[in-house]
């Protein structure tokens, strides 16, 4: 399935089949022209989402499966920490086979503890997601006042969630879960 982070950098994500394979291989691979910061945000975003999915919701899917991780447009050098809650999200949903919910923009670094971390950019960020049409944007806590810094012709029609740490809590107001509850159809 795709998903898009706020600066509209399109990622391919897809479970490898293991019947394909003799002997079924785990963990994440990448592909795509990747810069090194991009690459450690992709493994940070799965060692977590490996965690979080094991721990907290007793699902071993990143346990026994390779998940392959693909950025398009090779040509285009894809680089930066702000994809990891959006990496995270879409790992957990491949998990769970629920799709996460539409017309969503995020962006945050997260920690291998899953702590939400400061971005940059998020003027741009906030501009790609109107030009997209997407009116609910999910940025970290610590960046809400950036967001309130901005003029209000550009925060006009954008609803914003913020987010200081991904953690399992049994209510569905959970970012993580809410970004999955949207729709309960699963992956064909």
């Amino acid at each position: 399935f795709f998903f898009n982070d706020t600066a509209t950098t399109e990622i391919y994500t897809e479970q490898i089949v293991g019947s394909v394979r003799c002997v079924q291989e785990t963990g994440l691979k990448t592909t795509g022209s990747l810069g090194g910061v991009m690459k450690e945000s992709m493994q940070i975003a799965y060692t977590y989402a490996k965690s979080f999915l094991y721990n907290k919701l007793n699902n071993q899917f990143l346990e026994r499966n390779e998940v392959h991780i693909h950025a398009p447009e090779g040509a285009i050098p894809k680089d930066g920490p702000s994809a990891g809650l959006a990496i995270t999200s879409a790992l957990v949903s491949l998990a769970l086979q629920r799709p996460i919910k539409q017309n969503v923009a995020m962006t945050g670094e997260i920690s291998l503890r899953g702590k939400a971390l400061k971005i940059g950019g998020v003027k741009e960020k906030i501009l790609a997601a109107k030009r997209e049409g997407i009116k609910e944007v999910i940025l970290p806590t610590s960046n809400k006042d950036n967001l309130m810094d901005l003029p209000e012709y550009i925060r006009e029609g954008i609803q914003s969630v913020s987010y200081t740490h991904l953690r399992a809590h049994e209510t569905p107001e959970h970012l993580v879960c809410r970004l999955l509850l949207e729709k309960k159809k699963k992956y064909t």
